[in-house]
């Protein structure tokens, strides 16, 4: 368990994770294609909609691209259905209860909300290369915006 921030080029730490219908995911079972990983503090809340909402809204382009996408939070299985039929979400929210994996990714720690230091969710996002390899790391995104960002730096923008 580490809470050391990862770079382009490091290895991404595999994981198995259940997601919202209780199926578990493997960032290997994704071996071979472009993964974007993005982890969120929680379901349903304001930020973490919009930033789920612009995934979803950009998925195809994202999918005919090449990238599949997976979200991470703490939320439970039960939280993370709720919020996927809500919001028409199609692709794996996964359940990170304990934070293991957030803390294998560095996505689990200190940050600032409202000009205090707590401990949480820092909102993240990872592009895993076809070899396993981190091709972009980007920790402290804002939920808006981030999407169009992530897609003019991977070169998918319109």
């Amino acid at each position: 368990m580490t809470d050391a921030k990862l770079a382009v080029g490091d290895k991404a730490p595999d994981f198995t994770l259940p997601d919202s219908t209780g199926k578990n995911v493997s960032l290997s079972d994704y071996a071979g294609q472009h993964v974007i990983v993005y982890f969120y503090p929680r379901a349903g809340t304001t930020g973490c909609t919009k930033q789920a909402c612009d995934f979803r809204d950009n998925l195809s382009l994202l999918n005919d691209a090449g990238y599949q996408v997976l979200g991470i939070s703490p939320d439970s299985q039960q939280a993370l259905a709720t919020f996927a039929e809500k919001e028409g979400l199609t692709f794996p929210l996964l359940s990170d209860a304990d934070k293991t994996v957030m803390r294998q990714w560095g996505a689990y720690g200190e940050k600032k909300n409202y000009g205090k230091i707590v401990q949480g969710v820092i909102r993240s996002t990872f592009v895993v290369a076809p070899d396993g390899t981190l091709a972009e790391v980007r920790y402290n995104v804002r939920a808006t915006g981030h999407v169009a960002s992530l897609l003019k730096k991977l070169d998918l923008a319109g």
